[in-house]
């Protein structure tokens, strides 16, 4: 039996790979080191993050923050807030860019190509935030959850994404064959096609989760009921405008003024509480994360 022969590395090889990953190494640190920072300076003390004195490990580590952040009546209001609308935009945005999707996939659709260049254009191309917000005001739908919902529930990009995946995973002879045996257009949607596309239900999913979680700006323009806000717009608050409402604190006068002192640490916990969620959400996505978009980056 013969040994297999390697293909022997020159020089220039050498040097490129070695290149290569130190290029990798330093966008590894660029990226990496801002997430170590601010999960550092959460558990740091005041004084010490104030100072400047946190660069990689938390210096004199306390839950000081996390305290105040728990402590704090808007953050839960905010928290499930986020949830309502996550929960809901994404289980409405997937079920309506799948709607979508299926058909287009389908080559003997009637005016498949005018719906793809329809939604092509409206992905270029869009009114502007004035008509936006007047569209929204005209539906009644202006300071309702709705808002959060509604509006953003179909990404033309998504449905693009989820039609090339169906043309590319779903053979014809398939359908032809489940036809025949008297299965309905619908059956065979629930039936065949959607287990056959947990990968790119993934996709779906894990890009509306992250949207809706990390949304705000629409938050901002649509409601003005503070018991509506989203966690991200508690966030805006108090990272921008240093808003934070002493008077709401369940705490005693001696760690209310301590407190003064902790608005930059609370910031740094609040960023590490909002961030979890969608942290612990990829690990779970991301071996259909990786299929479902390579699969549906394949382009006719």
């Amino acid at each position: 039996m013969k040994a297999s022969v390697g293909v022997r590395e020159t020089i220039g090889d050498r040097i490129f790979l070695i290149g290569v990953y130190t290029f990798l190494v330093i966008i590894m640190i660029i990226v990496a080191y801002p997430l170590i920072y601010v999960f550092s300076s959460s558990f740091s003390s005041a004084s010490a993050v104030i100072a400047g004195k946190v660069w990689l490990w938390p210096v004199k580590p306390t839950l000081y923050g996390y305290v105040a952040v728990f402590h704090y009546p808007e953050v839960w209001t905010g928290y499930l807030n986020s949830l309502i609308y996550t929960i809901a935009g994404t289980i409405l945005s997937v079920v309506l860019t799948i709607m979508m999707a299926y058909p287009l996939s389908k080559k003997d659709f009637y005016g498949r190509q005018i719906f793809v260049w329809a939604l092509l254009f409206a992905m270029m191309f869009s009114g502007g935030l004035i008509p936006f917000y007047l569209l929204v005001k005209s539906l009644g739908l202006l300071n309702t959850r709705l808002s959060m919902i509604i509006p953003g529930a179909l990404s033309v990009f998504s449905v693009i994404v989820a039609k090339t995946f169906f043309q590319s995973t779903i053979p014809d002879d398939l359908y032809e064959a489940a036809e025949l045996d008297g299965c309905s257009d619908l059956n065979f949607l629930l039936r065949i096609v959607l287990p056959l596309s947990k990968p790119i239900i993934a996709v779906l999913v894990l890009w509306s989760v992250v949207a809706q979680w990390n949304s705000y700006f629409n938050a901002l323009i649509f409601l003005n009921s503070q018991s509506l806000y989203p966690l991200q717009l508690v966030l805006r608050e108090i990272l921008i405008l240093n808003n934070v409402s002493m008077t709401s604190m369940t705490l005693s006068p001696e760690q209310l003024k301590i407190f003064q002192d902790m608005k930059t640490l609370l910031q740094y916990s609040l960023i590490v509480v909002a961030s979890v969620p969608v942290l612990l959400l990829y690990p779970f996505a991301q071996k259909y994360f990786v299929k479902g978009v390579m699969i549906g980056s394949v382009k006719e």
